[in-house]
């Protein structure tokens, strides 16, 4: 049964049947048998995962290299599911990969995934999971402060590969997309810049 921590079983079904109703629920989680809500995403985050997805399923989906999924449940059970889940941003599962598509749920980790982190949020407190499912890049977006950070899994760890800054703009290459990321100025906030490792292509988002 899953729960949510410092609530008793009553008050929690009760919860949970509200966030339901009102359609809260998307991006709730559960891990390992407790019930972890997520807060709600800003204009901001909401806008650049559908801008993130608009460039992925450019470059991988409509080439036939994979799939782009946002907001897919990603477990490591092929049955009983529900008792242990994360939700990344965006995950995309190239040809071949690894993880089984069990339609309600994909069974093992993405070659690559997004988390834009939300104040109040658990993102780094996912990292073991992801790496324990097998997930091959992991790209965080930091909004405070701003900063971009791409994760290799490395002897069934996620290790840090590099970091991109205002103040820092390092160029982060990914090893699993045919892509690049860079943190850059923007007239109202920070952007990504997303281009193509031949240079063919590039995005703002």
């Amino acid at each position: 049964m899953t729960i949510i921590e410092a609530c008793v079983p009553q008050d929690a079904e009760r919860l949970l049947a509200k966030r339901r109703e009102l359609g809260q629920d998307r991006f709730d989680e559960v891990w390992e048998g407790v019930y972890v809500m997520a807060p709600d995403a800003d204009d901001v985050h909401q806008d650049q995962v559908g801008q993130l997805i608009g460039v992925l399923w450019t470059v991988i989906t409509l080439p036939g290299l994979g799939k782009v999924r946002p907001g897919v449940n990603v477990s490591d059970r092929a049955e009983n599911w529900t008792e242990n889940y994360r939700i990344p941003d965006i995950a995309v599962f190239l040809e071949g990969c690894a993880a089984e598509n069990r339609h309600t749920h994909w069974f093992g980790g993405p070659d690559w995934a997004t988390e834009i982190v939300s104040r109040g949020d658990r993102t780094r407190k996912k990292f073991d999971f992801y790496a324990k499912v097998g997930t091959r890049e992991l790209l965080i977006i930091d909004r405070d402060p701003w900063a971009l950070e791409l994760y290799v899994l490395k002897r069934k760890k996620l290790k840090l590969a590099g970091r991109s800054t205002l103040e820092e703009p390092n160029v982060l290459e990914s090893t699993v997309l045919p892509l690049s990321f860079q943190l850059v100025a923007g007239k109202t906030r920070p952007l990504v810049a997303v281009s193509r490792l031949d240079g063919a292509e590039s995005w703002h988002v």
